[in-house]
């Protein structure tokens, strides 16, 4: 058990402490029909108070380092030991989010916040005084929000896959008719050229819908808060060894002390615009990627040494359906995808070329909507 005595009162803490009221029902009152768990802890970890609700939702008995081993995995109740530790050291306070705390067969999303509370000598810190919110359904109906976001932007690109996917469809029919005709016929080379371009057009079908597929997908959780550095290190993973294969080598360049950030759909950008660079680099090069943090915005760039961008690319690059590679290698949804994301966190994704050669994608996030939607922590 940890023990943390900076104060040298023998006097038990008390939710009048905070309450500052007279001493009598009105604060006993007040402190048991707040709509939040509250507990008030000595500076041993002793609970000293707790009100029904942080009954309901903790299970509550001697020291708050029991409550927690209770109901958290391992990791969790180390780590929430170690912030609410500080409390008592420092004298500051904390918040803990996303706790998964399971009691009687009851899994709960729990978010702690953590108080001091000052000792007879207000210099010294007492104990804490610990606020719990049960935000599972606020949980659920931000995941259920991310879904119908995900829903929408694909819902925008509808028009335009139906279009696209009419044209090969159209096509396929005109040459599977002929390849019929030509079957009674006996005319076999020519049935041979029509079934490949038939092949064709519904290779292209399988490349537009297999984009659909994985934006509609979600590596991490829409609103996990995650490391910006992790999210860019499990995409140039997962892109190993097409890198290995186009003999393209990766470098990294990773800021330290960067906000986390709500990770959304990110993990599908870098993923995207990392096997991007690798294509354009078909007889090997370098790809440079960096992660910063100025004042305002943070930055993720990449940068290749591949042929650059021509001028037509650089205007139309963004747009659904516009692509620089071969037919059949890219069905020019990709990029649309990644701006269509990154423009959710009020963000700009812009490509340039390089004066050494190359092109460099940068995405700039501001840090003001990131600390809004996506709890920055320093």
């Amino acid at each position: 058990m940890s023990s943390t005595d900076k104060t040298q009162s023998n006097e038990p803490l008390s939710h009048r402490h905070v309450l500052n009221l007279v001493p009598g029902q009105g604060a006993d009152t007040l402190f048991n029909s707040i709509p939040f768990g509250v507990l008030t802890f000595d500076a041993q970890w002793r609970i000293t108070e707790a009100n029904p609700l942080a009954r309901d939702m903790l299970a509550v008995g001697d020291t708050l380092e029991e409550a927690l081993a209770a109901g958290l995995t391992a990791d969790q109740a180390l780590s929430c030991r170690q912030e609410l530790g500080r409390v008592l050291l420092e004298g500051h306070p904390c918040t803990c989010e996303d706790l998964a705390y399971s009691l009687n067969g009851r899994n709960t999303l729990l978010r702690f916040f953590c108080a001091p509370l000052p000792g007879e000598d207000t210099s010294e810190v007492a104990g804490g005084m610990l606020l719990i919110e049960d935000i599972t359904a606020r949980r659920a109906m931000e995941n259920d929000l991310a879904d119908a976001e995900r829903l929408a932007a694909v819902g925008k690109l509808a028009a335009r896959v139906a279009h696209e996917l009419n044209n090969p469809l159209d096509g396929i029919l005109r040459y599977l008719n002929l390849a019929l005709r030509l079957a009674d016929e006996q005319e076999l080379d020519k049935i041979t050229q029509y079934l490949g371009e038939s092949r064709k057009g519904l290779m292209r079908m399988v490349h537009i819908v297999s984009d659909l597929l994985e934006f509609s997908r979600s590596t991490y959780n829409a609103f996990q808060e995650a490391d910006v550095n992790k999210i860019l290190e499990d995409a140039v993973k997962a892109m190993e060894s097409l890198a290995e294969d186009n003999h393209v080598e990766v470098s990294r360049d990773y800021g330290r002390n960067l906000p986390n950030i709500r990770s959304g759909n990110l993990f599908q950008v870098f993923s995207n615009l990392i096997k991007n660079a690798v294509d354009a680099m078909d007889e090997g090069g370098h790809l440079a990627l960096k992660t910063s943090c100025d004042r305002h915005h943070l930055l993720i760039e990449f940068a290749d040494t591949g042929p650059g961008l021509s001028a037509e690319a650089a205007k139309k690059l963004f747009e659904p359906f516009f692509t620089t590679k071969a037919p059949g290698k890219g069905t020019g949804l990709g990029l649309a995808i990644c701006k269509d994301i990154v423009e959710r966190y009020d963000g700009q994704i812009k490509a340039e070329n390089r004066a050494q050669g190359g092109a460099t994608f940068t995405i700039t996030i501001p840090l003001e909507r990131t600390s809004r939607g996506a709890t920055v922590q320093r």
